[in-house]
């Protein structure tokens, strides 16, 4: 009995030392896709960890590669040993129509999970999004609606994975009253659609949903999107463009002439200034109305306007000084013994009274007899007093042949 009894005590000990040592694995596994973005999470007890780091590991494989019986697969790790309770698996390239198996286990200090897996399809399981983007554009009345396709993780449109993928589009003219909205529906696989039958001049609102019913995926659907349609433009319509049209032309060439002529003006003014010329320059232009001069030729007509002047030396002056009478020499006398002055053949004319308080001889006539010999004498006795008397005050003398009056 003891020993039966030990035996299994044994056995219960170590089953539950087995039991203490499993560590809880991850569970809710959830993938989160958008065309070909995709991620996986889950949940974690951290009441696990007792207070340790605790780490993920995520491996994914093809599931054919799970059926092969001559190896045992080869898993491909996607995220190792990361707190995170997410991976990301876009940068793996999945291919879309693919089926894989997807994996993650949990280790906290040395201790690791049993693994838990996954199927995931991105063909099945992958949503699609809608169109990247909506244009609108006025077609007359209608309106073209231009679409972008939903786009791949490497920006290449998802109809390269997704040929029956097409569009659901609503539209409804916009008005105050919301309630009284009708929409109307239109599917196309093309990304240009017409919409015709609009009224004309009216605001229309577009939103555009992406589809794939194969495996019944709808994306959300775009913002909306308003334009207003076109129509027949009315006649006044035209005329008020034409004469608008008209009224900017004409102030253009306004504002060019003006322009153009203050411009002008204010070149003339700064090179051409419109000062005249003083009234004795005046014969130096071309003309009465010209206020540019000109150079004087020698053929020039100013010669006709003008009289012939010779410019002739100016008259020489003589000096003459007076000296007292006691230092003017004794003149020689004649053979008679009488002065030169009182010969017979004397023409001179004395006086004794004087004109002022000065002596003022303006000439003195030679006898009849000897002319000469008398002029050359008075030059004589001219030089003889400038010698004798050089401080004596002089008085210019102006020669003269009339009458002298002289002072003695």
């Amino acid at each position: 009995m003891s020993a039966a009894f030990y035996v299994c005590l044994v056995f219960w000990s170590l089953q539950t030392n087995a039991v203490a040592a499993e560590l809880a694995p991850p569970k809710n596994l959830t993938l989160i896709t958008l065309n070909t973005n995709y991620t996986l999470s889950w949940d974690w007890d951290q009441s696990f960890a007792e207070g340790h780091a605790v780490n993920f590991t995520t491996q994914y494989v093809a599931k054919f590669k799970l059926k092969s019986k001559r190896k045992s697969p080869v898993w491909e790790t996607a995220c190792e040993k990361t707190s995170h309770r997410s991976c990301d698996l876009t940068k793996f390239n999945l291919y879309y129509l693919g089926i894989y198996v997807l994996r993650v286990q949990a280790s906290v200090n040395g201790r690791v999970s049993d693994w838990v897996t996954k199927d995931f399809c991105p063909d099945k399981d992958a949503a699609v999004g809608p169109p990247s983007r909506v244009d609108l554009s006025p077609a007359g009345s209608g309106l073209d609606i231009i679409i972008s396709d939903p786009l791949t993780s490497t920006n290449s449109s998802m109809k390269d994975h997704i040929e029956d993928l097409y569009y659901h589009i609503l539209y409804w003219e916009r008005s105050v009253d919301t309630q009284a909205v009708e929409t109307q529906m239109l599917a196309s696989k093309a990304t240009v659609v017409t919409l015709s039958d609009l009224k004309a001049w009216t605001w229309y609102c577009v939103r555009v949903q992406s589809r794939y019913d194969f495996f019944n995926k709808k994306s959300s659907f775009t913002s909306p999107h308003c334009m207003q349609t076109e129509g027949a433009i009315p006649w006044w319509q035209i005329f008020g463009y034409f004469l608008l049209s008209l009224v900017i032309c004409f102030l253009l060439v306004l504002v060019i002439i003006c322009s153009s002529f203050w411009f002008f003006k204010t070149v003339k003014a700064t090179f051409y200034p419109s000062n005249q010329l003083p009234p004795h320059f005046q014969y130096l232009c071309d003309s009465s109305g010209s206020d540019i001069p000109r150079l004087l030729t020698t053929d020039s007509d100013s010669e006709l306007l003008c009289d012939k002047v010779t410019v002739c030396p100016k008259p020489p002056v003589l000096e003459n000084h007076i000296p007292p009478p006691e230092a003017l020499p004794v003149p020689p006398s004649d053979s008679s013994g009488r002065h030169s002055r009182q010969g017979s053949g004397d023409s001179g004319v004395y006086s004794t009274g004087c004109s002022s308080g000065l002596r003022q001889p303006d000439s003195i006539q030679p006898s009849s007899g000897d002319e000469d010999s008398g002029q050359g004498f008075l030059d004589l006795e001219q030089v003889k007093m400038k010698d004798m008397a050089p401080g004596l005050k002089t008085r210019l003398l102006i020669t003269n042949e009339g009458v002298v009056d002289m002072c003695v």
